[in-house]
């Protein structure tokens, strides 16, 4: 078995290898530029990427996705490090999300993201984007008033952070400036028709490219233009490893005095949702997208998550999810197996080991554009008008997720969404489940489909309308499952007939107060 799993890999790594080398292009400033938007430790994301690469790739079971540090999950873990005041009591309630996803992987709850309706995702998603643009402007300005976030332009309200990024405008840096608006017209013409008509240049991922732009720029000013180059305060941090020892002290342990803490329980219990969540998500568009066709377990993937949580956790490094982004560049690389994930983890890793002095010369302008770019995509305009177009059932959840997000946070925000969601849900199922038929004086009362007490209301609004002297035939043939609420108000309904001098014929009512069990397919 062994021996025939190695043959497969191998078989494709001529796919595999390249692939893997252009995810790793695409995610290396992701992982940066996520850890700066998350107001964590540069060094964090990338931590969170390597172990992505190296664990979950192989502990999964999907063959292309690929797992990183997501935007998804910026703006938690941000407010999660301003409530806690500390990166070391993130990584306990990340370690302790892990834990959780791995006992849902264990309790199949796999099952949960089919169960969140695609309005509220995407409202979540738009306002995720949304957030992003908001907390990335002042960086894509050269804005160095708290630039890592640590005392943070986004704050408690919307209000404070849009104060702060009026401030932004007012203390910008113009090589700053010039940096970001180049880098966003790259990353807008690199998703242009005739990029991805010029076979050598659709083959370099746009993420690099905005990174070359911002090195080249900033080495070249200071021969031409002295005063738009950018100072180190205004470039990548990463710590430079001298020997072995100078390497792995550069992680960083949780403090478990916050085990302590309730707030961080709270925080833990939000990323294992969140992260979850996005990595069900994920995967549902990676199978989506994979040529051969492959579905991926969704309860090995929790497990596989969890553990990555977990290992990421005690390395110092950010939260995990599947990521959509990287596993879409995997398969339009020509990925085909695990292979392609584990070697842009093991890339990852090396470029932290060794390269770390060329990585300081990033510009943080270029995160925050590409970031930029990534809010931009998950919240376009015109995402706004096909849920508009889909009817105020869609686009109502759509919206309302998105400004409760805006105005409170992110569990709050999904949690509004998804009542409003579950609103137009049981509205749809209440007009659809029965329907009343009038031809003279003959009703027919007609279940269209399961019947739940939910309906109970209606089906009572439609008993009241029905006249004396009448013939009714209530047709039940078409549902498979009937609430005993319902039956029992079908006989109270009855016992009344005669005294109205309405003739009842009835038709397979009774015996389907219980779901009907499905039956088994066994594969020999």
């Amino acid at each position: 078995m062994i021996h025939k799993h190695a043959q497969y890999y191998f078989t494709h790594i001529k796919h595999d290898i390249p692939a893997g080398v252009v995810v790793f292009l695409v995610a290396l400033p992701l992982c940066l530029g996520i850890a700066l938007a998350s107001g964590a430790p540069l060094f964090s994301g990338l931590i969170a990427g390597f172990v992505g690469g190296l664990v979950v790739s192989w502990l999964s079971g999907s063959q292309l996705s690929v797992s990183g540090p997501a935007a998804g999950l910026t703006v938690i873990v941000f407010n999660a490090i301003e409530t806690l005041g500390s990166f070391q009591g993130l990584l306990v309630a990340s370690l302790l999300a892990g834990m959780m996803q791995l006992g849902l992987g264990y309790l199949r709850a796999g099952i949960i993201g089919a169960f969140f309706p695609s309005a509220v995702i995407k409202g979540m998603l738009a306002a995720i984007g949304l957030i992003l643009i908001i907390k990335q402007l002042p960086h894509a300005t050269g804005h160095n008033e708290s630039y890592e976030g640590d005392e943070s332009y986004m704050r408690e309200t919307a209000e404070s952070s849009f104060l702060e990024l009026f401030d932004a405008f007012n203390s910008c840096s113009l090589g700053a400036v010039i940096i970001s608006v180049v880098a966003l017209g790259i990353l807008l013409l690199w998703e242009s028709k005739w990029i991805k008509q010029q076979a050598f240049l659709a083959l370099i991922p746009g993420p690099l490219v905005v990174v070359l732009w911002g090195i080249g720029f900033n080495l070249l000013t200071p021969v031409f233009a002295a005063n738009l180059t950018l100072t180190n305060d205004f470039l990548v941090h990463l710590p430079i490893a001298q020997q072995p020892a100078d390497f792995f002290a550069n992680f960083i342990q949780p403090d478990w005095s916050y085990l302590s803490h309730p707030q961080v329980y709270g925080i833990a219990v939000t990323i294992a949702i969140i992260a979850s969540l996005e990595t069900l998500l994920s995967l549902e568009a990676t199978d989506k997208l994979d040529p051969l066709k492959r579905l991926a377990p969704t309860n090995k993937e929790l497990k596989a998550q969890g553990i990555g949580n977990i290992i990421s956790s005690l390395l110092g490094g950010l939260p995990i999810t599947a990521v959509i982004v990287r596993s879409a560049a995997n398969i339009n690389s020509g990925g085909k197996t695990r292979v392609a994930c584990f070697f842009h983890g093991v890339l990852l890793l090396s470029s932290v080991a060794f390269f770390s002095a060329y990585l300081n010369f990033i510009p943080l302008a270029c995160l925050a554009a590409i970031l930029l770019h990534t809010g931009y995509k998950l919240a376009k305009p015109a995402l706004f008008i096909e849920f508009y177009k889909k009817g105020m059932s869609q686009f109502l959840p759509f919206v309302i997720t998105i400004g409760a997000i805006l105005v409170t946070d992110l569990l709050i925000g999904i949690g509004i969404g998804l009542v409003i969601g579950l609103i137009f849900v049981i509205k749809a199922n209440y007009h659809a489940a029965i329907t009343l038929i009038q031809q003279d004086q003959h009703y027919t009362l007609l279940f269209n489909k399961d019947v739940t007490f939910l309906n109970k209301a209606l089906l009572r609004k439609f008993i009241l309308t029905i006249q004396a002297n009448s013939t009714v035939t209530i047709d039940a043939r078409q549902a498979k499952f009937i609430d005993h609420d319902i039956v029992e108000t079908i006989n109270d309904f009855l016992h009344t007939t005669e005294d109205n001098a309405i003739t009842v014929e009835v038709l397979e009512l009774y015996g389907k107060e219980s779901m009907p069990k499905h039956e088994s397919i066994i594969i020999q």
